[in-house]
């Protein structure tokens, strides 16, 4: 058999080299060479033995998803759309900004939790991705980019998991892609600047705090259960007070001392000031106590198919104001890569449908519009 080695975190290379008679160095040694130097080519692994390189060109390859589109945003954000077979495709995004370079990675080709925001969640669900199909976009964007830039610096600080698909539902091959990018032997992150962005999927998060606690983000986008549903439909399988509590239990392994709370701004759905104090009320629940959490509002990147409108600017300020004026951190999302569809919500790539997805759509459409008209008066 024939391994991609982007596949292999370090204890998985270290027992492919086992079974190649090697020792456990020349592991650490070819994970120097593929992701801190971008090199694919064992022939060019001058400081590993000859035999070796040999074995390897039998035994092993490194191959990232081919890059099928490439477009630059006036803002100078980059998104490539990255071929994985079979008729699908997916997205990933670079944010340079002055002190950082975000890194958005897709951990699915599609998504079948259907989040009526998302412009990923109407196209449906194909598959899961590999862990090298996930590595893949990370080493593909560091390399490229310092080719581009003529730079030998990292140019990928941080890497979220904001792309298409739900990384939780994808966590056979979440964990050891988490790994190989914390590694100090490949990308060296910090657990700090790397962040898993989750729909809820509570059982997935407590595995994850004891597995590789990195930064937490949570999709929550409605302050009760009855809007909730119909904009993020996991959460009738996982409601809010599951989703909290796991929240809570998380920050006794997280590296940070809080979550972030993601919030998407909808007109008229989810954006008014007693929307803001039901949240309020919701974190500081004292069924959770302790449960240190920041917001960060999200103004929608509309997109044909939902039926949705960005909030005002006037309301997304007066929602951060409630929010503030109790004590929350909160921030607005800048809009960063939306001439290029780059944005929040707008990665779709190319998916080959094995859902039911626009019937399940056009139900959620109704729902939200009844749940909307309901939700506002206080409780």
């Amino acid at each position: 058999m024939v391994t991609n080695l982007l596949d292999l975190d370090h204890d998985a290379l270290v027992a492919f080299c086992g079974q190649l008679g090697e020792k456990p160095f020349r592991a650490t040694q070819l994970f120097r060479w593929i992701h801190q130097r971008g090199v694919r080519d064992f022939g060019q692994m001058t400081d590993l033995a000859k035999s070796l390189r040999e074995k390897l060109k039998d035994h092993a390859y490194v191959v990232a998803p081919p890059v099928a589109r490439e477009h630059v945003s006036r803002d100078g954000t980059v998104k490539w759309l990255f071929d994985v077979g079979r008729n699908n495709a997916i997205e990933t995004v670079f944010i340079p900004e002055d002190d950082r370079g975000t890194l958005c990675v897709s951990s699915q080709a599609g998504c079948a939790v259907g989040c009526r925001f998302c412009s990923t969640g109407h196209q449906g669900f194909s598959r899961h991705l590999t862990v090298g199909e996930i590595v893949g976009q990370l080493w593909w964007a560091e390399h490229a980019l310092r080719k581009r830039l003529g730079t030998e610096e990292r140019v990928v600080t941080n890497v979220v998991f904001m792309g298409m698909g739900e990384p939780l539902n994808n966590y056979p091959a979440l964990v050891p892609a988490l790994r190989i990018m914390l590694d100090d032997h490949a990308y060296g992150l910090s657990r700090r600047r790397v962040t898993v962005s989750t729909s809820g999927v509570v059982p997935m998060i407590d595995r994850l705090a004891a597995d590789c606690p990195v930064a937490l983000a949570i999709s929550l986008h409605a302050p009760t259960d009855a809007l909730r549903d119909t904009l993020v439909p996991l959460n009738r399988k996982f409601p809010l007070a599951d989703l909290l509590g796991a929240a809570r239990r998380y920050l006794d392994h997280a590296p940070r001392d809080f979550i972030t709370f993601e919030y998407c701004m909808l007109d008229g759905v989810n954006d008014q000031p007693e929307h803001a104090r039901q949240l309020v009320r919701l974190v500081r629940d004292a069924r959770w106590a302790g449960l240190s959490c920041k917001f960060n509002l999200i103004p929608f990147n509309p997109f044909p198919q939902s039926g949705l409108k960005r909030s005002p600017d006037g309301a997304i300020a007066a929602f951060a104001q409630e929010l503030t004026d109790a004590g929350i951190v909160t921030t607005v999302r800048k809009t960063r890569g939306d001439d290029i569809d780059a944005a929040c919500g707008q990665l779709a790539g190319e998916v080959q449908d094995r859902t039911r997805v626009g019937e399940r759509m056009a139900k959620l459409r109704g729902d939200t519009a009844r749940a909307a008209l309901s939700v506002v008066a206080p409780d």
